[in-house]
């Protein structure tokens, strides 16, 4: 067993998980796994800069992180950030931080490589499905698309700049937003698929993961509470899923946090990361979609190893 640290910071969200991962047998035990909403990304698509106040939330919670990584000593540390930070112009404090902070130079991946650790993450764990499988990852500044094979390997990858805090500056200014809104927003996803390298009708198994498509999970699953052991590895209907989509887009962010099963620090963007999957989904010709727990913070963790 090899004890890996493994750090996702991405638009929206800080994630760490500590695990104890065997390559041998590819069992993993896991650790900590942890999550923060920092909002790295706030302003970066207008801007071009990563806002101090972004930043500081950001150390705040590497400052927690930190002390949960000396804690457990692992053998091997590896931070990886993505969209934000590819973005923004004074990425080398945002890096100079962590490195203060953490004890190693964060990793500004690319989108090619992000979307390739979100396969790995998101396929290792899959008990069925029929190949090619799809794994759609949307986040806050991107969104990739990942066409593999059921060994794992990755036959065609894009990485989008569409993601739900990027998008809700961008078109979503009301709350709730307006029709003329959402159509705007429609449009521009619609325009960026269009330009995509992957047919994803040419799937026979989709694979949802990160925080949008698991909380619009939670929705249609009708849990009144994030339930992480209830959303892992369900098959949702694919309509149920739209519908779901449907109702979140036309209520304000107050309505939403009161479901209960939406974070409060996604609440204002999940309608811009949902119409993005709803527009991938209309492009597929499958009746189900697969959600995994399993991601690109656990495909960062088994890089460390493999």
């Amino acid at each position: 067993m090899t004890r890996v640290a493994a750090f996702d910071c991405g638009t929206n969200s800080l994630r760490l998980l500590i695990a104890d991962l065997d390559p041998a047998s590819g069992s993993m035990t896991e650790l900590v796994r942890e999550m923060r909403i920092v909002r790295l990304g706030r302003g970066v698509d207008a801007t071009g800069r990563i806002s101090a106040e972004s930043m500081q939330r950001t150390f705040a919670a590497l400052d927690e992180y930190a002390a949960l990584v000396a804690a457990h000593a692992p053998e091997l540390v590896r931070f990886c950030a993505t969209s934000a930070a590819r973005d923004a112009v004074n990425a080398d404090e945002f890096v100079l931080g962590v490195r203060e902070r953490v004890g190693v130079t964060p990793e500004v991946i690319d989108g090619d490589v992000e979307a390739r650790a979100s396969f790995d993450g998101a396929t290792r764990v899959l008990t069925g499905g029929t190949a090619p499988f799809l794994v759609l990852d949307i986040g806050g500044g991107s969104t990739e698309l990942i066409l593999g094979a059921a060994d794992g390997t990755v036959t065609a990858a894009h990485s989008l700049d569409i993601g739900s805090v990027r998008l809700t500056e961008r078109h979503l200014r009301d709350d709730p937003p307006t029709a003329a809104q959402v159509e705007a927003l429609i449009a521009d996803v619609d325009a960026v698929l269009d330009t995509c390298v992957i047919d994803p009708g040419a799937a026979a198994t989709v694979v949802g993961v990160a925080g949008t498509v698991t909380t619009v999970a939670a929705g249609v699953l009708g849990l009144s509470a994030y339930d992480r052991s209830r959303i892992h590895l369900a098959e949702l209907d694919v309509a149920a899923v739209r519908a779901t989509i449907s109702a979140l887009i036309g209520m304000s962010v107050a309505e939403r946090v009161a479901l209960g099963y939406v974070h409060p620090g996604r609440a204002d963007v999940i309608g811009a990361g949902a119409l993005i999957l709803d527009r991938i989904l209309v492009r597929t010709s499958v009746s189900t979609l697969t959600v995994s727990e399993s991601d690109i913070l656990d495909g960062i963790a088994w890089s460390c190893v493999t």
